[in-house]
C-alpha cells in the first residue's frame, strides 16, 4: 500500500508540473531547500547552489567556501557519492580523517534514489 500510495504521489506530482525529486529537494517542505538554491546561477545559501553538481569536481563551486573536507576533496559527485553523502554526510566526512558544515540527513532508499534523479537533470 505504502509503495502505492509513493507511485501515484510521484505520478500527480509529474503531470502536475513537478517531479517528485523536485519536491523532496526544492519543495515547500524540503530540508535542502533551507540550505541549498536549484537554479542555474543560483545564490549560495549555507550551502552552495546544487545546479549541475553531478559530474562537478567536489568542493569547486566558484564563491562557496566549503567545510574542511570538501576544500581538499579529490572526486567527482556522482550518484554514488551524493548517495553517501545524502545518507551520512559527517560519516563520509570523518572517514576521511575530516569534517563537514553539512548535517547528516539520514536520506535512504527510494527517497535518495528521488533526490539523485532529480539532481542528475540540473543540467
Amino acid at each position: 500500500m505504502k509503495n502505492s500510495l509513493m507511485i501515484a504521489t510521484a505520478a500527480a506530482l509529474v503531470l502536475g508540473g513537478v517531479t517528485a525529486g523536485e519536491a523532496m529537494a526544492a519543495g515547500p517542505e524540503s530540508k535542502c531547500k533551507s540550505c541549498h538554491t536549484f537554479d542555474q546561477g543560483g545564490n549560495n545559501r549555507m550551502g552552495p547552489n546544487l545546479f549541475g553538481i553531478m559530474g562537478r569536481k567536489a568542493g569547486s563551486l566558484e564563491g562557496y567556501n566549503y567545510g574542511p573536507y570538501l576544500k581538499s576533496a579529490d572526486f567527482t559527485w556522482d550518484e554514488a557519492r551524493v548517495k553517501a553523502w545524502i545518507e551520512n554526510s559527517a560519516g563520509v566526512a570523518k572517514a576521511a580523517g575530516a569534517r563537514t558544515k553539512m548535517p547528516t540527513q539520514r536520506v535512504t532508499g527510494d527517497k535518495a534514489d528521488t533526490v539523485i534523479a532529480f539532481l542528475n537533470g540540473l543540467k
